[in-house]
């Protein structure tokens, strides 16, 4: 599977109608939904702010007042065509003053996404499972040499009272066995699975 590594935005113009598409990754509808209500704040005064999302639990799109079928679901083909999940695509307009038709709505809808997408860094993720490996400042070299040694990818490191990190493995290899040997100095969790960029 394919996403973008990070936010992108690009605009267009079309018959004077201004459409700034704005990409974003994101993991989960409600992610989605909370980068939209953003975007509906920031651009307010814009005539529609139409969007389309792609997330490991749902999709959805939405023509925020153009004509059924000629905004949200032009975008979501886009995202589709390109194999791309994980991802949030708002277009935003500015009204022109010349009309498009449905025809024109649907190819400036597209193109914006399409020109979005040819400017974002797509990168391969897989889902995977994280671990949490949590233990004592004192045992930081022993854990840093068994991420190493087993080729562990960290995600997350937390230094609070104690330390703790997020690791994957790149085969989804069992992490609690790694770490048996250490029972009592680092203690493993199993924590989610998560869409990562491949490793």
């Amino acid at each position: 599977m394919k996403t973008i590594k990070k936010a992108v935005q690009y605009e267009i113009n079309v018959k004077k109608s201004q459409f700034i598409c704005a990409l974003f990754p994101t993991k989960t509808k409600k992610e989605s939904k909370e980068i939209i209500q953003k975007l509906n704040e920031q651009y307010s005064d814009a005539t529609h702010n139409c969007t389309a999302y792609i997330t490991s639990d749902g999709e959805g799109f939405d023509d925020d007042g153009e004509p059924g079928g000629t905004a949200g679901k032009p975008m979501i083909n886009v995202l589709r065509k390109n194999e791309l999940h994980n991802i949030t695509a708002v277009v935003t307009r500015y009204f022109g003053g010349i009309k498009l038709g449905a025809g024109g709505l649907v190819r400036a809808y597209s193109k914006s996404v399409m020109e979005a997408v040819g400017e974002a860094e797509i990168v391969e993720i897989e889902e995977y499972d994280v671990y949490q490996i949590t233990f004592e400042y004192s045992n930081i070299k022993t854990a840093d040499a068994e991420v190493r040694n087993n080729q562990l990818t960290t995600i997350n490191k937390d230094y609070t009272d104690k330390v703790s990190y997020e690791i994957v493995s790149k085969e989804n290899r069992d992490i609690e066995k790694i770490f048996e040997k250490y029972s009592g100095e680092i203690s493993v969790e199993y924590k989610n699975k998560q869409f990562l960029e491949k490793i």
